[in-house]
């Protein structure tokens, strides 16, 4: 049997604004403060915990893109 995804969730502006502003203060945010943000955005708290995964995953991606991008071009010594 196949299996059925959920469809995809789109964000208005001001729910990526309040997940941006969550992120910043915590990036593992536990049960409880999940299911505070989803009540708060107006989502589940699954949907919640899979946006962090997603959030997780392009920080690291980004962290990776700036220590790669700092060896190529070293800062000047001056």
């Amino acid at each position: 049997l196949p299996v059925k995804k959920k469809p995809r969730t789109f964000y208005s502006a001001e729910q990526l604004e309040e997940l941006e502003k969550k992120f910043q203060e915590d990036h593992y945010p536990d049960n409880e403060k999940r299911r505070e943000i989803a009540a708060v955005v107006g989502v589940t708290p699954q949907r919640i915990l899979v946006w962090f995964q997603n959030r997780r995953a392009k920080w690291r991606k980004l962290q990776k893109l700036n220590i790669k991008g700092n060896r190529k071009y070293p800062a000047s010594s001056a």
